[in-house]
């Protein structure tokens, strides 16, 4: 079929011109405004709970692993209230081979008198019983400290960034393709809800198991939220700013890091820590429940008269004016899209996609994951390391923008996973008693990874219709959530040799960006509606402002003005 395009306004010669399909979104969006104020307050809105996200790491990521300590044994000042602590810890604990005391181990209570402890000693030892006194703390209460994370149950601090990570990755799992019947808007506000219980139920938490159990939920809701707020913003803006949306986001997340580290500094107590951050998400609450649904996905679903009313809001806010027929067309009677994970599985040009997209999304984050959770361990102040690593997010995420609509989707990824994933193999070249190149590595090697995160999170969105585009989206996140899943895992693998973590997810990424060379370019194309826009869109041509176009009977294209 032979496809010709007029622009003079006349119908060519010997065709006659018919509709063969609604109106497009990009055309509303344009005509209402695909980058005005409506969209503006809707990426604010969106955009400022990730300046809180960075924060839920907190009680997990700024503690002391192995504190300075020893058992409680205070059961022996009921004999010899008087006694100094130097008598009291000669009197109750071993020491260890190096003559230190020991800090898992304590002498059995015996119920005798001071007299006799002195005189026969005592021989007998045992685990700590009443827990255990700490000191030399960097910060003033942690859950190590709390709930007592040490000797037999040190490992209990890796397992609570697992149980983290796991939310997420249920939370991807649950909340991405539940978007795709309940709405980009339900999917969102619940998400939002949850944080705010769950990180008070952390705060208050009596114990280890209602910790966790409350950061699972955390993870959850956070990784709803994160998938299915940018997949809204992204939806209400046109072809020419749609980087933006995802791009600011990652902006607020990088400055949250910053403040992390900051708020930690200053408090060095994570339940108080948890307090603020309940206040801050309370306010998020108070506005979050105004962020309107996605026209697009409300056109999708046949719901025209809701899309109309959000449209019209749209073009009020933007300080636009409708034109008629297209108030009409946009509340004409639509076909509802079928999609979900059906189609997605039905289609092999999207499995294509699919794969590919979240194979890099994995290696991408299989390396952020496991240098931020190993924040502490780069030889300098893990409140500067932190710091860093969220002071540089920021430019990565500033220059996305423009890089993006400058060299496109397919150069921009292909380039930050070569990039990150090199840069941190440079990393075994210098000894490990480096701290500060090796510091200024792994945060530009950061850099890179985090760009490209930016880049798969618009990259995914456009790879897919509407009908899918969620469950895309949430099914990719769930690779994403993998990934940071395994990333303590990966750590650990240091004990064999402590360049297998970096090894292994700098090699992902390598291989991976090579990958990307099989994915179509996106930039400057509209977003697809259904699964027959997919066919063409390696080559499908951006629609010009102001442009309806239609389909001759032969084929042809013939496009007037509004």
């Amino acid at each position: 079929m032979i496809l010709s395009l007029n622009k003079t306004g006349c119908c060519p010669v010997s065709h006659i011109s018919t509709r063969v399909k609604m109106m497009d979104f990009g055309e509303i969006l344009r005509a209402v405004g695909d980058f005005g104020f409506f969209q503006k307050v809707i990426i604010l809105g969106l955009s400022f709970p990730y300046f809180l996200l960075p924060l839920f790491f907190s009680s997990f990521l700024f503690i002391q692993v192995d504190p300075e300590r020893h058992c409680n044994t205070d059961w022996i000042r009921r004999a010899a209230p008087n006694l100094t602590t130097g008598e009291q810890q000669n009197l109750t604990l071993p020491r260890e081979l190096d003559g230190t005391f020991s800090r898992c181990q304590m002498f059995v209570p015996v119920n005798w008198s001071i007299d006799a402890i002195r005189e026969k000693g005592l021989n007998e030892t045992t685990e700590c019983l009443n827990g255990w006194l700490y000191g030399d703390m960097l910060y003033e209460a942690t859950i190590v400290t709390d709930f007592d994370l040490v000797c037999d149950r040190s490992y209990m601090a890796e397992i609570a960034q697992m149980v983290f990570m796991t939310g997420l990755l249920a939370g991807s799992f649950i909340f991405g393709p539940l978007a795709e019947s309940y709405g980009r808007r339900r999917s969102t506000l619940l998400p939002a809800a949850l944080l705010l219980i769950f990180v008070i139920v952390a705060g208050v938490s009596p114990n280890i198991t209602t910790y966790l159990v409350s950061q699972f939920m955390v993870g959850a809701a956070l990784g709803g939220y994160r998938i299915n707020s940018t997949v809204l913003a992204t939806e209400w803006i046109g072809v020419t700013r749609r980087s933006i949306a995802s791009c600011m986001t990652q902006v607020f997340a990088g400055a949250g890091q910053c403040a992390m580290a900051g708020l930690i500094y200053v408090i060095r107590d994570w339940r108080t820590a948890q307090y603020i951050m309940a206040g801050a998400q309370a306010f998020v609450l108070l506005y979050i429940w105004w962020i309107p649904e996605s026209a697009r996905w409300l056109l999708g679903q046949g719901r025209t008269e809701e899309a109309g009313v959000l449209i019209r809001k749209a073009a009020a806010m933007n300080k636009k004016k409708i034109p008629e027929n297209m108030l009409s067309e946009v509340t004409g009677e639509r076909k509802v899209q079928s999609g979900g994970i059906k189609a997605l599985l039905t289609s092999a040009i999207l499995l294509k996609y699919f794969f590919i997209i979240s194979f890099a999304w994995f290696s991408l984050n299989l390396g952020y994951f496991s240098l931020v959770l190993n924040v502490g361990k780069f030889g300098l102040s893990i409140f500067l390391v932190q710091f860093l690593f969220g002071i540089s997010e920021i430019p990565a995420h500033l220059l996305c923008i423009w890089v993006l609509e400058f060299s496109g989707r397919k150069k921009s990824l292909i380039a930050t996973l070569l990039a990150g994933g090199c840069i941190c193999l440079l990393t075994l070249a210098f000894p490990q008693d480096s701290a500060v190149v090796i510091t200024v590595l792994v945060t530009t090697g950061k850099f890179f990874l985090n760009w490209a995160g930016s880049v798969c999170m618009v990259y995914i969105q456009e790879l897919f219709p509407t009908s899918v585009r969620q469950t895309a989206v949430g099914l990719g996140s769930i690779a994403f959530r993998i990934a940071g899943l395994l990333s303590p895992l990966l750590n650990m693998s240091a004990v064999y040799h402590h360049s297998l973590p970096i090894v292994v997810f700098s090699s992902l990424a390598v291989v991976s960006g090579g990958l990307v060379f099989l994915l179509p370019e996106t930039s400057q194309k509209e977003l697809p509606d259904s699964t027959s826009d997919i066919k063409g869109i390696g080559t499908m041509a951006t629609k010009k402002t102001g442009t309806n176009y239609n389909m001759t009977v032969n084929g042809s294209i013939n496009s007037t003005k509004l």
